[in-house]
């Protein structure tokens, strides 16, 4: 089945194109990314997790030297730079399929700086939130792999067409009212820390955690399929974009409740 999902949406299409015809056998047939010695260098769930935890750790330690290095001062630009560089990066990794490590990394070492940025800006003025985000982001990741992998929540066409339509809806969203705010200087009533500011974050926080079920199906999917091992850099890549995103929503809204 042909994948909605905009970072591994376009494999599946080949997944079966073989590049190898065994001795004997039908051309076309049941051997997709076998060489003539019979090795395969396809996607595997190990694999997976190896390249998802590589882009984490690049990711944190970014953050880190951000956060040790730039003062309070500085965080405007280093906040609003990484973040319009990381976008860029995001989409064009997302649209074009890249799967070169080196772009991956370039990718996850701009997103740590921005939370880098981000976060030292918010325990600034809310001592402790940074580590509740954290604790909140991993457990709800850790949760979702829990029932997707016990089969209580599956990802049916139509689960995964409504939560990447949800999702693309968000991005939307967001990214104009990131505009506005640029603009007029203010939040905005998506971010005021108001009743509709709440309930925005908690939708977000819902999509995002729903979209780890999405992405956990693709990778399913592209190990069945015997999709090449260089893909699985695109599934790391899906994986630490919902981190980030739900660790940003758990942040806004952990902040709307400590407001003096």
């Amino acid at each position: 089945m042909k994948s909605s999902n905009p970072v591994l949406g376009r494999l599946s299409a080949t997944a079966y194109q073989p590049t190898y015809q065994a001795p004997g056998g039908p051309a076309g047939y049941g051997y997709p990314d076998v060489n003539p010695t019979g090795h395969r260098d396809v996607m595997s769930i190990d694999d997976v997790v190896v390249k998802t935890v590589s882009l984490l750790g690049a990711a944190v330690l970014a953050a880190a030297v951000t956060w040790a290095l730039v003062p309070v001062h500085s965080i405007g630009p280093v906040w609003i730079g990484s973040m319009l560089v990381g976008l860029v990066l995001g989409l064009a990794i997302s649209f074009a399929q890249i799967t070169n490590p080196v772009m991956l990394f370039g990718y996850a070492v701009v997103e740590g700086v921005f939370l880098g940025a981000v976060s030292k800006a918010y325990e600034t003025r809310w001592n402790g939130i940074v580590l509740l985000a954290v604790i909140a982001t991993l457990s709800v990741f850790f949760v979702m792999a829990a029932l997707y992998k016990a089969r209580i929540i599956r990802a049916s066409a139509k689960f995964i067409r409504i939560v990447i339509g949800a999702a693309a809806g968000l991005a939307v969203v967001m990214l104009v009212n990131v505009v506005i705010t640029m603009f007029t200087g203010s939040a905005g009533p998506l971010r005021d820390g108001g009743p509709f500011a709440i309930l925005f974050s908690l939708v977000c926080i819902v999509v995002a955690a729903l979209m780890f079920v999405v992405t956990f199906n693709q990778i399913e999917e592209g190990i069945a399929a015997g999709l090449p091992r260089k893909h699985g850099w695109l599934a790391a890549f899906g994986i630490l974009v919902e981190l980030v995103w739900l660790y940003l929503e758990f942040l806004r809204l952990i902040s709307y409740f400590q407001e003096d």
